[in-house]
């Protein structure tokens, strides 16, 4: 009974030692994924593809690279952005619902391709688009912000110049894109006045008359408007356009070079980046001199600004809330 006794107690001891080594093996583990989790901090809807990305960075950047760090950035209204800190370099990586947005990055990955090959002014390089069940995600070079140089705006501007002198036949582009997250339609027409209204303005309009954003007055606005544009906008070859080109969507390198990103492009009115440059505070007037100097605007260029921008302004009422419809009411309320 003694002996039993002793043999029972020393097992119990032997188990409970056990338990506390499972205990602590386990508060380790715990650590470690923790140490790890926070590394991927805010990307655990993403986190299928961490490997996906890390497996096409070793096969085609290079065979030893790991990724240590994987940010989330602030800020983005559309897609949830990050920063990949690997053993070797930097990238950046965008990411969204491929189902609820079909093709997305695929269309930005041919708006910046015709962007580089089309203008002096920088774009990110974009390395692939990837998937993983249900998201779709751009990965692209990390560019890190620096300091604008003396000559920034001017270059800027000289740059957007030489990318409008980029021209064709109709106003358009051989494929839909997307502007935030809508679609935008790109039919060819060969008047600006007739894709300005049907490409533009009108799905924009429908969809804020439709959420009860804009009523039936608002509407009735816009087609006396439509009336006009011939006599308003003056003749001018389709431009290639950056198309969403405002404050947000450039920066200055580490170089101080402008770079632009974030674009939805098509062949319009020039009149339409340089409207959308104003529509947020505007940029700095050496841009406006220096593009003026290499591309002169036509004739009361400014008085049309506010015209081209109704069809952002539209954006920003399908897409966000605020005073954006109010704005619109202000520009249309004169027709």
């Amino acid at each position: 009974m003694h002996c039993y006794c002793r043999i029972a107690c020393k097992e119990n001891a032997n188990q409970k030692i056990r338990k506390h080594k499972d205990s602590l093996k386990c508060m380790t583990n715990l650590d470690k994924f923790l140490k790890f989790t926070s590394k991927f901090k805010g990307m655990a809807e993403y986190l299928p593809l961490q490997g996906i990305v890390e497996d096409y960075l070793r096969k085609n950047a290079d065979s030893s690279l790991h990724i240590s760090e994987w940010n989330k950035l602030s800020g983005g209204s559309i897609n949830a952005s990050y920063i990949i800190r690997t053993s070797h370099q930097s990238f950046f990586i965008k990411c969204n619902n491929k189902i609820s947005y079909p093709d997305l990055f695929e269309t930005e990955n041919k708006n910046l391709s015709l962007l580089q090959t089309n203008t002096s002014l920088l774009t990110p390089k974009v390395l692939t688009v990837l998937s993983a069940e249900d998201t779709s995600c751009l990965l692209m070079e990390y560019i890190e912000n620096g300091t604008p140089h003396y000559d920034f705006w001017r270059d800027f501007g000289y740059g957007l110049a030489g990318l409008h002198k980029q021209t064709q036949a109709q106003f358009g582009l051989d494929y839909d894109n997307y502007i935030g997250s809508l679609k935008q339609k790109n039919t060819w027409h060969t008047k600006w006045s007739s894709f300005f209204i049907t490409e533009r303005l009108e799905p924009m309009l429908r969809l804020a008359f439709d959420s009860g954003k804009a009523d039936e007055m608002l509407v009735n606005k816009f087609q006396l408007l439509y009336k006009k544009l011939d006599e308003i906008f003056p003749d001018e070859k389709p431009s290639l356009l950056h198309g969403d080109l405002w404050s947000g969507n450039f920066m200055s390198n580490m170089d101080g070079d402008p770079v632009i990103f974030d674009p939805a492009t098509y062949y319009g009115h020039r009149e339409m980046d340089i409207a959308m440059t104003t529509l947020f505070g505007g940029f700095d007037s050496a841009f406006y001199d220096a593009y003026q100097e290499e591309f002169p605007m036509e004739k009361n260029w400014k008085q049309r600004l506010s015209i081209c921008n109704l069809y952002p302004l539209l954006v920003h009422v399908n897409l966000f809330v605020g005073s954006y419809i109010q704005s619109v009411r202000n520009i249309i309320n004169p027709f």
